[in-house]
């Protein structure tokens, strides 16, 4: 019985790792579609989050039948609960990414508003933070968890600034409304990305160690 139910939770952990490889490659590709103008990059992440919606099936199908045969305890079945959670977080994600592919269609039909300094930035910080959250899940990294949710201040920061740029070139030339627009709605999905690596980074934390690291105060240790 130990023996199925571990064969069970790598089944799993596979899964989980597949939807994440492939959230993080469709986040990826929807900010290189836009920054080299490429619609059929951008269309291809839209389709691809069909993808995802099935992994995300998939795992709740697992995790309950797990939960059902199995009733696991302790570490096992934090385990399950961190990926439950999880999988919501990449299905988030890959919604966020197919978000910023539509803006990045609409975007390539006019002529480019500014050049791209700081959404760069922020896609870089952003995907560390995705791709740093979901090391620390495989290598049950504390350490590598907390400095993602570190991090997202600074995200937060970098997306207050794009957006009062943004708002300013919207507010001196009306005729840049729309395209200011997309990309304010594409910086917020970097944003709204952010959080959901943030998110598994909690989860990793609860994973590993018992913790509920969620809603803490600033003055208080992570």
């Amino acid at each position: 019985m130990e023996r199925h139910l571990d064969q069970d939770l790598d089944r799993i952990r596979q899964l989980l790792l597949r939807m994440g490889a492939i959230v993080e490659d469709m986040i990826g590709d929807s900010l290189q579609a836009l920054f080299e103008r490429d619609s059929n990059r951008a269309q291809g992440v839209i389709e691809r989050d069909r993808q995802v919606d099935e992994l995300e099936k998939q795992l709740d199908q697992a995790c309950g039948a797990i939960l059902a045969t199995h009733q696991p305890a302790a570490v096992d079945l934090r385990f399950l609960v961190a990926v439950m959670r999880i999988n919501v977080d990449l299905e988030r994600m890959g919604d966020a990414a197919v978000s910023i592919s539509r803006s990045v269609l609409d975007l390539n039909q006019e002529a480019q508003l500014k050049p791209y300094i700081d959404l760069p930035r922020l896609d870089e910080l952003v995907r560390k933070m995705v791709r740093d959250a979901l090391t620390s899940f495989v290598e049950r990294s504390v350490e590598l968890a907390v400095a993602v949710c570190r991090a997202d201040s600074r995200v937060d920061d970098l997306y207050r600034q794009l957006f009062r740029e943004l708002l300013s070139y919207m507010i001196e030339d009306p005729k840049t409304t729309t395209r200011g627009l997309h990309l304010l709605l594409v910086a917020r999905s970097l944003e709204r990305i952010a959080d959901h690596a943030t998110n598994i980074a909690e989860d990793v934390v609860f994973y590993v160690e018992g913790r509920d690291i969620r809603h803490l105060d600033d003055d208080e240790p992570l």
